[in-house]
């Protein structure tokens, strides 16, 4: 009955936007506007950045969000759409917000027992040998951008230094998380349970920007290879750090796995890419779950999440 209802009338699909990730949202939104078109549904196609897009919204029996970064992910365009009564998709605003601020989802992380790396805020003054000394190696990120955009390792003070000037550039708060070394999974959640995990291999320094949206030669294992008590703790893990934000409906949460075996959470992405080299459509097609019956399953999921079921 709630897909019925959500599908009542028009459907928006909120894509672009204007953050640094606007490209990689284009193709996520186009990937939903052809789901949901497959799926029979009236769709339209809004970009926030455009004037005018507010009135495009009028009609709308429900709203896609497929906008990625700051605006889009972080409560922001959550909270208007509250204020239009208009039914979206995903995490609302306080989810939204404090999974894109990866300073302070790692303070609450901190504060109730998730497990999660060390950190420090970077600022002009700070003492970068100090920082070194404490962490070794550290990877240096703005704490309010997604898609390791501004992202950068460093082992010296003086790579330190030059990490937070490119990190700072997009304005906001800049960390410097303690360096995990292991592989990368990523658990993606839907609902109340989750997808296989994914394993991420790349001959790259680290899963940046490249490796996940344009090289072919990053590997991803889904199965991960993970034995079935390790699946379990994974997901275990990602599910608190999901609900422990206040998140809902769906997302994605990275992980790194130590040499001793540890999981650690990296972040909570509550809008993930649905481009050609998504995960969270490839964790979907390994339980038979096409991108159709992925869309359907979030827009009903959201639906009743917001008192409407």
């Amino acid at each position: 009955m709630s897909w019925q209802q959500a599908s009542s009338g028009p459907m928006a699909v909120l894509l672009g936007g204007r953050s640094a990730e606007r490209d990689v949202s284009l193709q996520t939104g186009a990937t939903i506007v052809a789901a949901l078109q497959g799926l029979g549904c009236e769709v339209r196609a809004v970009d926030p950045a455009t004037a005018g897009w507010v009135a495009q919204l009028e009609d709308v029996s429900f709203a896609f969000n497929a906008l990625h970064g700051p605006g889009g992910e972080d409560g922001v365009i959550q909270g208007a759409l509250e204020t239009l009564q208009i039914p979206y998709s995903g995490s609302g605003v306080l989810g939204s917000a404090l999974a894109m601020d990866k300073q302070r989802s790692k303070q609450l992380w901190q504060g109730v027992g998730v497990s999660t790396g060390g950190f420090v805020v970077l600022e002009a003054g700070s003492d970068w040998e100090a920082v070194i000394a404490r962490f070794g190696k550290v990877f240096v990120k703005p704490a309010c951008e997604g898609s390791s955009v501004g992202m950068a390792p460093a082992a010296t003070a003086e790579a330190l230094a030059q990490a937070w000037r490119k990190a700072s550039a997009f304005g906001g708060t800049v960390l410097a998380e303690q360096f995990i070394d292991g592989p990368e999974y990523t658990v993606a959640v839907l609902g109340d349970s989750t997808l296989p995990s994914i394993r991420m291999e790349t001959d790259r320094e680290f899963y940046d920007f490249e490796a996940k949206y344009l090289s072919d030669e990053t590997r991803y294992h889904c199965p991960s290879g993970l034995s079935a008590e390790d699946e379990a703790e994974a997901s275990a893990l990602a599910l608190a750090a999901f609900r422990s934000l206040g998140c809902s409906v769906w997302g994605r949460v990275d992980l790194m796995r130590d040499r001793d075996g540890r999981f650690y959470v990296l972040e909570v992405n509550t809008i993930p890419g649905m481009t050609s080299h998504s995960l969270v459509p490839m964790a979907a097609r390994a339980v038979g779950m096409s991108i159709e019956a992925l869309v359907q399953r979030i827009v009903e999921l959201s639906w009743e999440g917001r008192g409407h079921g």
